[in-house]
């Protein structure tokens, strides 16, 4: 039985997927978007994640915006947004934008989505 749902957001489709295969590995279901965030939002909307996980170490921008606008729905105004690594300078644009969202290194990862879905929980 998974752990949870997650929505993985990484604008690299080849690492995108490698992320998926080792978080299913640890239990979880994971739908995956590496392309578009209008089209993450949209399927983040259907499927109702426990957590959205957004990696900055590929066009952080992108991921800031698609995290920001999700904000603007009220259906996803209260979702978990995790962010993973990423440069200094855009993790502290990230933390301005989307300020109540969790940032970890791709090690606490796992610990941190146990957390957030324990509390959801």
């Amino acid at each position: 039985m998974a752990k949870g749902r997650l929505f993985l957001i990484h604008w690299n489709g080849a690492e995108g997927q490698e992320l998926v295969r080792e978080l299913e590995g640890l239990g979880w279901h994971v739908d995956l978007e590496a392309q578009d965030g209008a089209r993450a939002g949209k399927r983040i909307r259907e499927v109702s994640p426990e957590a959205v996980v957004i990696f900055l170490s590929r066009l952080p921008s992108h991921g800031r915006e698609t995290a920001h606008a999700l904000r603007s729905f009220k259906s996803t105004r209260q979702l978990p947004i995790i962010f993973v690594d990423g440069q200094d300078e855009a993790v502290q644009k990230t933390r301005e934008k989307v300020p109540e969202a969790l940032f970890v290194r791709k090690d606490l990862l796992q610990t941190t989505l146990e957390q957030v879905v324990r509390k959801k929980g």
